[in-house]
């Protein structure tokens, strides 16, 4: 499972056996976790983040965007969509 960024407490990364799913990252806290698509940026599943957090979790996802859609073709192919 390739850790594409970790910032501040949070871990951001995929599995390497999702290839058939759309570019998405997880990104986890201590025991919390969720999961955005990444095209376009939308919550896929929260695993016990409050609102506020994931607003916050989702603003560093669009940041991070290009960095994160970059890591997924790269390691997955443009096929990997």
């Amino acid at each position: 499972m390739p850790t594409v960024l970790r910032s501040g407490p949070y871990r951001f990364y995929f599995y390497s056996h999702e290839p058939n799913e759309p570019p998405h990252i997880h990104v986890d806290r201590d025991d919390l976790s969720a999961k955005f698509w990444l095209d376009p940026v939308q919550l896929a599943g929260n695993f016990g983040f409050r609102a506020h957090e994931l607003r916050t979790i989702q603003s560093m996802v669009i940041e991070n965007r290009a960095r994160f859609l970059g890591a997924w073709n790269e390691f997955f192919g443009d096929n990997g969509r």
